[in-house]
């Protein structure tokens, strides 16, 4: 069961907390600051499963991040407890080679509040803050710009590149799913050796600069657009600066 006063801390957030759309970009900023993007547990043999109370354990007690289905998971939950619409949505990842992953790949939420939102907090480096669910308008965001293209009944979230090409992030239907039915996605990219899930262990979180990474030994942190990379020496630095950097204790 969820404890709002123990999330709303979780992520340092002390605002109001009215069903509005001001008040989802601020929860929205305050949880991608706040909580990392992470599958640290897979390498370490943890099995994850889609259980609200485990997935709320987890992140708030714990104070842990975690992968789309937790992260897109719990905050869904702590939306609805404050009195938000919120529809879960399936999304297909875009791939280098031009092609997509499979349906239920990704989670992702659409948010009503008279205006339809596209709220994200567990796809890594992407938007910070909702975007709305609108199709060919350019969106500003502390992380970029964004825009989301309709074609028929799929939707397409895509990132501008500084070459001023649009990137493709992922696509979307505005069907609603229920959380059990990311299961066998879930369950795939935790033992699949095609999963970049199983290849590598990374922890990101945005900042209010920019973005911090820890991919595997190289710890990668962006700040202002500027970009800097280090080599960790030991396991034993890498377990420091998951400590020190996402406050992030085994």
């Amino acid at each position: 069961m969820l404890d709002i006063a123990s999330y709303l801390h979780r992520i340092d957030y002390s605002g109001t907390t009215e069903p509005t759309a001001d008040t989802l970009r601020r929860i929205h900023h305050a949880h991608m600051l706040a909580v990392p993007f992470e599958n640290l547990d897979i390498s370490l043999g943890r099995k994850i499963v889609l259980d609200e109370d485990a997935i709320l354990h987890k992140i708030v007690e714990r104070r842990r991040g975690g992968f789309c289905y937790e992260l897109n998971g719990a905050f869904a939950t702590l939306l609805r407890t404050l009195g938000f619409h919120v529809t879960l949505l399936s999304a297909r990842v875009a791939r280098a080679d031009g092609g997509e992953s499979p349906e239920f790949d990704h989670l992702a939420l659409r948010v009503d509040l008279g205006v339809a939102w596209l709220a994200d907090v567990g796809f890594g480096d992407s938007f910070v803050e909702p975007l709305r669910l609108e199709a060919g308008a350019d969106q500003t965001d502390p992380a970029g710009t964004f825009r989301l293209v309709q074609d028929h009944d799929r939707w397409y979230m895509q990132r501008a590149e500084p070459d001023g090409n649009w990137r493709p992030q992922y696509s979307f239907s505005l069907q609603a799913h229920r959380f059990d039915e990311f299961a066998g996605m879930c369950h795939y990219h935790q033992t699949s050796p095609e999963s970049h899930f199983t290849q590598n262990r990374i922890c990101s979180q945005a900042t209010s600069q920019g973005r911090i990474t820890l991919s595997e030994m190289k710890l990668i942190v962006t700040k202002k657009g500027q970009r800097e990379e280090r080599r960790l020496s030991s396991e034993d630095e890498r377990i420091t600066v998951l400590w020190e950097k996402f406050g992030i204790r085994f």
